[in-house]
Parts: structure tokens; C-alpha cells; sequence
């Protein structure tokens, strides 16, 4: 059997990585300092190991908020020492300001210097590694596309925007059956069927992606290929799982009407014990939420008056759970009768956001009264934006799926907007489905952890929209 030697890590092995490494070297590196130097405000010991699973647990968290794994961000020399140098400030002065999980104050400055220095030259040296070496195109994966000649265009800008490190170098037009190889200057060279498996054992293709929607195109001696580099070894997998792995989106434009085949919607939407969990935290972060808003009130107040000059606060209907309608609440940022000509999608750079309203977007403050839409239930933490009833029924005509959110509380925040920037077309309400579709499958207590830290990502670099 033919085994592919080529290295290649998937992007959930490259989080992976990095967050296992950046504890690796950082406890490396602490050791180092406490063995050449006179350190010994953290110290390796079987009656503290808490002391190690607490910094550990804090280098993630707080990595995570300042985006040390998003995968981006780590393949830029520039922006990672940016995430740096926050998650080690943050690392070190809450680790400080916990010494009941953590070790006592140290007696002198030199000792938080030393330990700051550890933390953040180990994560700075691995992570120029890894940008240098691992997030380099020497990583990149190989792939062959079956596909309808027409399709392939689309099929790859899907997938290569979404991971640079995934490339197609090839497709067989299951209309002809004729191999087609991309090279790097952009021709193609037509290869016989016959020759798939030398062509993919000699361009370390790493899987085969079927990605034709003419399912009695695929011909019998292309089927046979198949089966054999299935059976030496070699990955061959349907496009819309590839798609939903890489870009964490569901591909519907990809997916026939018989979508339960596609996206089985997660348990956890029935599941009572989670939707109770959720509830309670629900409460308990919307009264935090709350209070928090009452002290931002008097500074809203006079804001408002100087910039927007008008009302404090607004309400308009949106689509709910099961589709029922209710209000919800915002502080106001446009122009009185902003909608006196109709409704609109809200664009970027809208004429009609005030000044002041620009801030409250940004900052996400403007969505503080939401938190009272949850205490009566109209909505969630977390789960689709609520769109207009006009909206709904404009995008629900072109989009088949689109209604597909209505079967869980719309939220405060969720997988679309953390994930996409602001939309203002039926284009970008169709992309933003993809992730509230993603949500909605893969629904969890881990999902819906990372996408509360994601969005304290959002107010932290101030990217409201």
C-alpha cells in the first residue's frame, strides 16, 4: 500500500499545536529561568501542580480573547506579537491577582519582571517558529477535485479562501472524465482517466473531494479509480463535508432540499438539562449585563443628547422563535425617521448613523437593552441575530433554508458575528445563514464558550458593527 509521507496539518490540528506548544514552551521556559536564576516565585511541585494547571488554563483563555489561535493571525509575524504581548501583560496581572489558585505575591519586583519575561519571550520564540517554518506553503495540502467543469471555479475559491494552505491541483471533469492539471503557471494539462492513481501518488495529493451534484456522471471506470485509491489508503471525501470542516459554515448552496440528510440538527436544541444550563446562565449574565448598563446610562444620556438629539432608546419588531414576532430594544443610533421612505438593510458608512450612534455600534453598547428581550425570553445569549419580518420574507424567497433559524431564540450574539463582518446584501445575509446553520448543527457548551470569547474579542479591538 502507498503511503503519502507529504506533511500537512488540518487547521483543527494547527489550533491544537499552538495551544499545547504555547504551554510546552512557557513551562520550559519558567523551568530554565528558576534553574540559571535566582527565580522561585513559581516552582514545579507535586503538592502545587494547581499552579500549573491554572496558568495553563489562563494562557488559553486569554490567548483565545486576544486571538493567538485564530489561524490568521498566527501566520502574520505582525499581528501575532500584537496577541503577545496582550495575552502575556493579561496572563501575568491576573495570575498576580489570584493568589489563593496561585502562589503568594512575590516579595520583589525582579520576581513578576522574571516571570513576565519568561512568558512572553517562550511564547514569542515558538510562535516565530511557527509562523516561519509550520504556517509556510511547505505545509500546503494537496488536493483533486471531481467536479462539473462549470462548478470549479466556485469549488475552489471556496475552499482557498478559507484555508490558503489547502490547494486543488487538479480536477477530473466527471462529464469526460479527463484529469486536469493546475499547474503554478496557471495551465492546464489534460492527463487520461487511466493515469489517476499514478498522478496522485506522484503529486502527494492527500485526499480526492467529490464534489459533482450529477451523481450518473460519475462513470464506471472513474468509479473504479475511486474504489481503488480508496482501498490503497487515499481520503475521499464529499465537498460539502470539506466545506463545513474548513470554513465552519454549511454550504446550502451546495445542499439539495432534503437538507436533514446534510446537517442533523445537534441534540442539544432538545436537549432539556443543556437548554436549562443555558437559561440559567442566561439570567445570571443578563441581570450582570444589566447592572453594567445602569452605570453606562448617565454617560448614554448626554452622549445621545449632544450627538444623536432625539430619543434614548428605540424598539422594532423582529422574527422570533417558531417565527413569532416581538420587540426588541436598542439604544438609538440614526437620525430620527430614519426609515420614512421604507426599510432598508443598514449599510456601511449609513448616512443615516449619527456620530455618536457610530461609537455605540462599535462598542456594542447599543445592545444593552437586549438584555431585557432575554429576561422575558424573546431571545437567547447566543443564536441568530433577529432579523425584520420584511427581511425575512425578502430573503426567505431566494433563500430556501433561510426560515431554518427560527427554530431556536435568536441572541445577543452568535457564530455569524463573530465570524462575518457586517452585511448589507442578500449575498452577505446568505453567508451569515452558512454559520447560524453551523450553529444550529453543531450547537454545545464548548460552541458556545468560544463564541462568548470571540465576541469579547470583537468589543476588545472595537470591530461593532
Amino acid at each position: 500500500m502507498f503511503i503519502n509521507k507529504k506533511i500537512h496539518f488540518e487547521i483543527s490540528e494547527r489550533k491544537v499545536l499552538l495551544k499545547v506548544f504555547d504551554v510546552v514552551f512557557v513551562f520550559l521556559s519558567l523551568y530554565l529561568i528558576s534553574y540559571f536564576f535566582d527565580f522561585h516565585y513559581f516552582k514545579f511541585s507535586k503538592s502545587n501542580y494547581y499552579w500549573n494547571l491554572v496558568l495553563a488554563l489562563y494562557i488559553y483563555i486569554f490567548g483565545s480573547v486576544f486571538e493567538m489561535y485564530n489561524l490568521q493571525v498566527a501566520s502574520s509575524q505582525f499581528q501575532i506579537v500584537k496577541s503577545i504581548v496582550l495575552t502575556s501583560s493579561t496572563t501575568v496581572l491576573v495570575y498576580l491577582l489570584t493568589p489563593i489558585y496561585t502562589p503568594f505575591l512575590p516579595s520583589n519586583r525582579l520576581q513578576i519582571v522574571l516571570f513576565f519575561i519568561a512568558i512572553f519571550l517562550s511564547l514569542l520564540l515558538w510562535r516565530s517558529f511557527y509562523v516561519k517554518f509550520l504556517a509556510s506553503h511547505r505545509f500546503v495540502k494537496k488536493a483533486l477535485l471531481v467536479c462539473d467543469k462549470e462548478q470549479l471555479e466556485e469549488l475552489v475559491l471556496g475552499l482557498k479562501n478559507a484555508d490558503p494552505h489547502y490547494k486543488i491541483i487538479g480536477y477530473v471533469n466527471s462529464e469526460d472524465s479527463i484529469i486536469t492539471s493546475i499547474g503554478t503557471n496557471e495551465k492546464s494539462i489534460a492527463i487520461p482517466l487511466h493515469n489517476l492513481e499514478e498522478y496522485v501518488r506522484n503529486n502527494h495529493v492527500s485526499e480526492i473531494i467529490i464534489a459533482s451534484q450529477k451523481t450518473d456522471s460519475i462513470t464506471v471506470i472513474l468509479y473504479n479509480q475511486l474504489i481503488h485509491l480508496l482501498e490503497n489508503g487515499f481520503i475521499i471525501k464529499e465537498y460539502t463535508q470539506v466545506y463545513e470542516a474548513i470554513t465552519h459554515r454549511i454550504p446550502v448552496q451546495y445542499v439539495s432540499r432534503d437538507f436533514y440528510r446534510y446537517f442533523p440538527f445537534s441534540r442539544n436544541n432538545q436537549n432539556q438539562f443543556y437548554l436549562s444550563l443555558v437559561r440559567m446562565a442566561e439570567i445570571v449574565i443578563s441581570l450582570i449585563g444589566i447592572i453594567i448598563g445602569v452605570f453606562f446610562i448617565p454617560f448614554i444620556f448626554i452622549g445621545n443628547l449632544i450627538g444623536n438629539r432625539g430619543t434614548l432608546f428605540y424598539s422594532q419588531e423582529r422574527v422570533g422563535k417558531n417565527g413569532s414576532i416581538f420587540k426588541i430594544y436598542k439604544y438609538r443610533t440614526m437620525v430620527q425617521d430614519a426609515e420614512a421612505n421604507g426599510a432598508v438593510f443598514t449599510s456601511v458608512n449609513d448616512s443615516r448613523i449619527t456620530s455618536f450612534g457610530k461609537f455605540l455600534r462599535k462598542t456594542r453598547l447599543d445592545e444593552f437593552p437586549q438584555f431585557l428581550n432575554i429576561i422575558k425570553g424573546d431571545m437567547g445569549i447566543i443564536g441568530p441575530r433577529p432579523e425584520r419580518p420584511v427581511f425575512v420574507n425578502e430573503i426567505a424567497e431566494v433563500m430556501p433554508f433561510y426560515e431554518t433559524r427560527h427554530i431556536m431564540k435568536p441572541g445577543l450574539t452568535g457564530w455569524a458575528q463573530v465570524n462575518y463582518s457586517y452585511g448589507d446584501s442578500i449575498e452577505d445575509s446568505l453567508i451569515k445563514l452558512q454559520y447560524d446553520l453551523y450553529y444550529i448543527k453543531h450547537r454545545s457548551i464548548f460552541l458556545d464558550i468560544d463564541i462568548i470569547i470571540k465576541t469579547i474579542s470583537t468589543v476588545l479591538f472595537y470591530r461593532g458593527q
